[in-house]
């Protein structure tokens, strides 16, 4: 049952990092199409986005791999994920779109946590 938790883990972490590097790209051409549109906090996020879809994947791996530590990370990573993109989709700094995006990854790092925690608790009782 874990790793069924995990494969659909994996399937949102994915959607995440596409996310992420849409986000960039995003971010890129319209600084150079519609500055308003891509303000420097705009570019903040994106790159925090873009480390984060190099390290949740990192973290999953490992978890997938049996490290209970690793997924413990993953249930961390996705929390503080889903917080901080909430409260930055309320802050006015921020374009619409990215607000929306925001949310988007906060709904995404709900479910992965949620899942991820279940996966660790399971491991925890089975072992």
């Amino acid at each position: 049952m874990a790793n069924n938790a995990l494969g659909t883990t994996s399937r949102l972490v994915g959607l995440y990092v596409v996310i992420a590097l849409a986000t960039v790209v995003a971010v890129a051409v319209l600084a150079t199409t519609a500055p308003d549109l891509a303000p420097s906090e705009a570019w903040g996020h994106a790159v925090i986005v873009a480390v984060f879809a190099v390290l949740l994947p990192l973290r999953l791996r490992a978890a997938r791999a049996g490290s209970r530590r690793a997924l413990t990370a993953v249930v961390v990573i996705a929390t503080v994920l889903a917080l901080v993109n909430l409260v930055e989709a309320f802050l006015p700094a921020f374009p619409d779109w990215m607000r929306l995006e925001m949310v988007a990854i906060a709904v995404l790092m709900v479910a992965v946590g949620v899942l991820a925690g279940r996966a660790r608790r399971r491991r925890s009782m089975a072992g």
